[in-house]
């Protein structure tokens, strides 16, 4: 039983990063791009969790619990810095807001 909700879980978590990467793909500019970074972010959960599922809470589930940490906190900070500069004009990057 275990087995079957690891690898549904698993499946889900690879869908989710396979339409992520279809929609980075297929997205024209880098502001449009940059609302796939959010779905990608999400598709660690699934992954990280089949592996919680399947090894239970064990050393070898810290390392995805870990990095699924990280990019919960790293993904919209990421994201907001790329699309700020992107939206930037190349003269005033270097002076900030003031």
């Amino acid at each position: 039983m275990r087995e079957t909700i690891a690898a549904v879980l698993l499946f889900a978590g690879v869908g989710l990063e396979l339409a992520a990467a279809l929609g980075v793909a297929t997205m024209r500019g880098v502001l449009q791009r940059v609302h796939y970074t959010g779905l990608a972010m999400l598709g660690s959960v699934p992954i990280a969790a089949a592996v919680v599922v399947r090894e239970s809470f064990s050393l070898a589930a810290m390392g995805p619990l870990l990095l699924c940490a990280y990019l919960l906190v790293s993904s919209p900070v990421l994201t907001h810095v790329t699309a700020r500069a992107a939206g930037l004009p190349d003269d005033t990057a270097d002076e900030g807001d003031g």
